[in-house]
């Protein structure tokens, strides 16, 4: 499992073989909570199957989606570097089945595998930069381009296909109202730019720059 993370992918499988030996696989149901933002825990979770939503909120419950983490993917490892509590909360949004490793055996496996700083600094740059890009997005785009653009990374995200979401939780993370974000959906199923089913949502063609 974890030689197909990018985080773990130059390490050799005979000190990842090593690695998997203290991490633990467990089943969550959807809507368990994983951590809450401020929650003093020090454990990186690895998607081996499901979704899980990361995600931040204020005091009136407003809620905004910073992104849904699926199969491969991999979350909470700034409290595993700096020791700070948690910088948002993490809801499991699907069945899912999580591998994780506790910041004791992550940081020991960093001191006897050196190379791993600079890929996870590689891969933190990555992550800085994408959230650069959905900052400006939230910034100068209207509701239709959020939206596409959210639609577009989930797909890359996820080999072409995004996974099947609510109208309201593509609104917690364009930042904009239900009703909005459904007219847009509807626009671009009408128009052949989008089908849904049961499980996904398949891009079938480049969305138009302005709507």
């Amino acid at each position: 499992m974890l030689e197909k993370i990018s985080l773990f992918s130059q390490i050799p499988a005979d000190c990842l073989a090593k690695l998997e030996q203290v991490s633990t696989l467990r089943k969550y149901p959807k809507n368990s909570i994983l951590f809450m933002e401020g929650d003093d825990t020090g454990q990186l979770y690895i998607v081996q199957s499901g979704l899980v939503c990361v995600y931040t909120d204020d005091d009136d419950g407003r809620q905004l989606v910073l992104n849904y983490m699926s199969e491969g993917d991999y979350f909470g490892e700034l409290s595993l570097l700096d020791r700070q509590p948690r910088s948002a909360s993490a809801r499991v949004a699907q069945d899912s089945q999580l591998l994780t490793i506790s910041r004791e055996a992550f940081r020991s496996f960093l001191q006897e595998h050196p190379p791993l700083y600079d890929i996870l600094i590689v891969e933190l740059v990555s992550r800085i930069r994408d959230l650069t890009s959905n900052v400006k997005d939230m910034a100068l785009l209207d509701v239709y381009g959020r939206v596409a653009h959210t639609l577009e990374r989930l797909c890359q995200d996820t080999s072409d296909n995004a996974p099947k979401l609510t109208h309201q939780s593509i609104a917690n993370m364009v930042g904009a109202s239900r009703e909005m974000v459904s007219r847009v959906m509807k626009e671009l199923v009408i128009g052949g730019y989008i089908e849904m089913d049961c499980k996904k949502i398949r891009i079938l063609k480049s969305f138009p720059k302005n709507w």
